[in-house]
């Protein structure tokens, strides 16, 4: 079992932007690196990468994307449109006296990054993708494309569309909810093959139906859990599920980039018993085409998803190591 990380030697900012205000923690002084959270994380997703990359000569500054932790949480679902975190990302590098950032993101965060980097490259330089592939803005509306998987199952995302009706599933208890779906999604805790597939439910059932219990991933510390659940008790879900909510409006809002490359530098680390990684395999092979600056790409064998917490000191070696290949 992994043991708590102390941050205590993190900075905490509260600054403005187009969400009304943005929370960060920073640690180190030098070229800014941006660290951007997935679902459903916040800025302490990145504890074990803030003191390594403060050390190596960075400044290093996690957000919690809007709708998380003590940034602004909007009301109106459409406020967490892709462009708008876009501003948000945009509006912290400045706030923090710099012109230009590298984007590191996980999860939903690496779609985030990747969109930045797309739409912003005067700001950021390089991009960092965690986990989740860069696969360019095209084909059918996501809304249509997510219906028709699964079946008789509907996929988690479909699941997620309808404003209140996830929160009923997880607010309840947020922290069993939390504990089964990193669970789900570790590589020491993950259903077993041919179990059926936690990221998809039956009709009438539940995602936490499908998760596994009574055991965490060892990258997850019971005070760990804890850190993460008190978090989402204070702030509930519905500003982590928006994100969600808003892949159609994306689709429409970046129609001018449709099928667009990132040319900046880029690094890519995918675990390969993550379903992110090997769902869009051909977004991987795609790279060549859809990131020609890509300059590190890795798979670490027996990963599962959370992978800058599940295997932090290779995440760290890699990170670190492409950061110093960049130009300066």
């Amino acid at each position: 079992m992994s043991q708590p990380v102390s941050v205590t030697r993190v900075t905490h900012h509260l600054i403005p932007s187009p969400a009304g205000r943005i929370h960060l923690v920073e640690q180190g002084s030098g070229p800014l690196v941006l660290l951007v959270h997935g679902f459903p994380e916040f800025w302490y997703s990145w504890r074990h990468q803030l003191p390594v990359l403060a050390a190596a000569g960075y400044r290093a500054v996690a957000v919690d994307v809007r709708g998380y932790g003590r940034s602004s949480r909007p009301e109106d679902v459409a406020a967490y449109r892709m462009l708008d975190l876009i501003e948000d990302n945009v509006a912290v590098v400045h706030a923090l006296g710099e012109q230009r950032a590298v984007i590191v993101g996980h999860d939903w965060g690496a779609t985030i990054a990747a969109n930045s980097a797309l739409v912003t490259p005067d700001v950021f330089r390089a991009v960092g993708l965690l986990s989740v592939p860069y696969a360019p803005r095209g084909g059918p509306r996501p809304s249509e494309v997510f219906a028709n998987m699964g079946g008789e199952e509907e996929f988690y995302v479909s699941y997620f569309q309808e404003p209140e009706r996830a929160e009923a599933e997880i607010e309840p208890d947020v922290r069993g909810w939390l504990a089964g779906f990193y669970a789900a999604l570790s590589a020491d805790t993950m259903p077993p093959a041919g179990s059926p597939d936690p990221h998809f439910v039956s009709r009438g059932g539940t995602l936490r139906g499908r998760f596994p219990a009574g055991r965490l991933p060892a990258w997850l510390s019971e005070d760990d859990l804890d850190v993460y659940a008190a978090e989402f008790e204070r702030t509930g879900m519905s500003g982590a599920l928006n994100r969600y909510r808003n892949m159609d409006r994306d689709w429409e809002d970046l129609a001018d980039f449709d099928g667009a490359p990132i040319t900046q530098p880029s690094l890519f680390i995918g675990g390969a018993l993550d379903a992110s990684t090997t769902w869009m395999t051909g977004a991987i092979q795609a790279y060549p085409t859809t990131l020609p600056g890509l300059t590190s790409s890795h798979i670490l064998d027996g990963c599962g998803h959370w992978i800058q917490q599940e295997r932090h000191e290779e995440v760290n070696e890699i990170l670190t190591g492409w950061l110093a290949s960049l130009p300066a």
